[in-house]
């Protein structure tokens, strides 16, 4: 069958990789001059399968409302008119509850399991580099407050078979060393040993490579302006290069999808959440991290790349404004000020900021749509890179009629317009 991907990040690029393996004649388009050129440039570089969680949450309700008198809070909502917005956070306060809670958190958690799977599996079998390290993630508290809910936490992840262990804060600087300097502020941390790091840029990049070698056809600086249907089937696209048709349609536009999808009269509850990252040399690299961190209450992410670091967090509530707030990046500085002093040489700071594409209640939607040609694969939110493979290998089952090898609940579309988990 032939088919087109919409969109060349690193969801649309493994989209078109997992098609073409299964026998998929795959065009991809994008509007783009390369791939990885928006929420895939700059992310956070942590395939962190094992930490994946839904930010719909008990308690959410609490902290987004204090959240708004701290000017240094992980997420800012910007009060405005903006009807998607809206919807996007009752969405997500619908969500909090104990039981959708667990829920999602264990569709993404399977998700991710099986995601790194595959990951590992490329790795393997393509022999792709691209500054990867297995050296895991330690989540960072900072008080034992931050740390009441680890138990039910743990059980949760036991029960998906996700590795992981509670630590105090002598097991805290066994693991990372440099983070001496910063005992007073620990409080203790969770361990997820079977995290990984690396550069979801050069992974993007080097697995279009491999795409195109293999067949995929790329077209780059091509912008679709619509999506065409007649007679319930999608019949083509509209681009600034001319009409282009096939059998088949993939929409992994991230933040934009939902305006392609509108004039079909599709409702896809992604919302642009927009996110912050620095990336600096290391001044002292024995003082840096070995692997990656979460602090928790800052909800700063903090990952080795080689000799650099990179340090990606907030969520800002802005509608499609990429605009940045100085503000914000003091805020991601100050989280690294605190664990890693003088570790990090800020005069060379690379500054980057992007739009991740969120669902209201955690996992990403994947596969089909009313329209029989026509599939999805978005929503993956700050959990791109961690869900990619996973994402693209069942999106590739579904499109070819192949049994899924984990359980798709929870992943389709039609779990907003039915109002249930499916």
């Amino acid at each position: 069958m032939k088919i087109t991907v919409l969109g060349a990040g690193v969801i649309g690029v493994t989209s078109a990789w997992y098609l073409q393996r299964a026998g998929h004649e795959v065009t991809v388009v994008e509007r783009e001059s390369g791939p990885a050129l928006q929420t895939s440039y700059a992310n956070a570089g942590q395939v962190s399968w094992g930490y994946a969680t839904p930010w719909a949450a008990p308690g959410v309700l609490g902290k987004v409302l204090r959240w708004q008198f701290d000017r240094n809070a992980p997420l800012r909502m910007h009060w405005r008119n903006d009807p998607a917005m809206w919807r996007f956070m009752f969405g997500m306060l619908a969500n909090a509850t104990p039981a959708r809670y667990a829920l999602n958190k264990a569709c993404l958690l399977r998700l991710g399991r099986y995601s790194h799977q595959a990951l590992v599996a490329l790795r393997e079998e393509t022999g792709l580099r691209y500054e990867s390290g297995q050296g895991g993630l330690l989540e960072l508290f900072r008080s034992e407050a931050q740390m009441a809910h680890l138990d039910h936490d743990l059980e949760l992840l036991a029960d998906n078979g996700i590795p992981a262990r509670r630590l105090s804060v002598e097991e805290c600087l066994s693991v990372e060393p440099g983070l001496a300097g910063s005992r007073h502020l620990l409080a203790g941390g969770l361990h997820f040993p079977g995290d990984e790091t690396g550069n979801c840029r050069v992974f993007t990049l080097r697995l279009a490579e491999l795409a195109a070698q293999n067949g995929v056809d790329f077209r780059y600086g091509v912008a679709v302006s619509r999506i065409r249907a007649e007679a319930g089937r999608v019949t083509g696209l509209d681009t600034d290069h001319g009409p282009l048709a096939t059998d088949a349609y993939v929409v992994a536009a991230g933040s934009y999808t939902p305006a392609l999808l509108a004039p079909l009269g599709i409702e896809l509850p992604v919302y642009p959440v927009k996110g912050y990252s620095l990336t600096a040399p290391l001044r002292d690299p024995e003082r840096g991290p070995r692997s990656a961190l979460m602090d928790e209450a800052r909800k700063v992410a903090i990952t080795r790349l080689g000799d650099r670091l990179r340090v990606a967090g907030m969520a800002e509530l802005t509608g499609f404004d990429r605009s940045v707030q100085a503000r914000y990046y003091r805020s991601i500085e100050r989280a690294v000020r605190d664990w890693f002093p003088d570790a990090v040489d800020y005069a060379q700071a690379e500054w980057w900021s992007g739009l991740r594409p969120m669902t209201p209640d955690g996992p990403p939607v994947i596969g089909a749509t009313a329209y029989p040609n026509l599939y999805l694969n978005n929503g993956q939110g700050t959990l791109g890179w961690t869900l990619s493979c996973g994402s693209a290998r069942l999106l590739a089952d579904i499109i070819s009629a192949r049994e899924p090898e984990i359980d798709p609940t929870g992943l389709s579309l039609t779990r907003y317009a039915r109002g249930r988990n499916n």
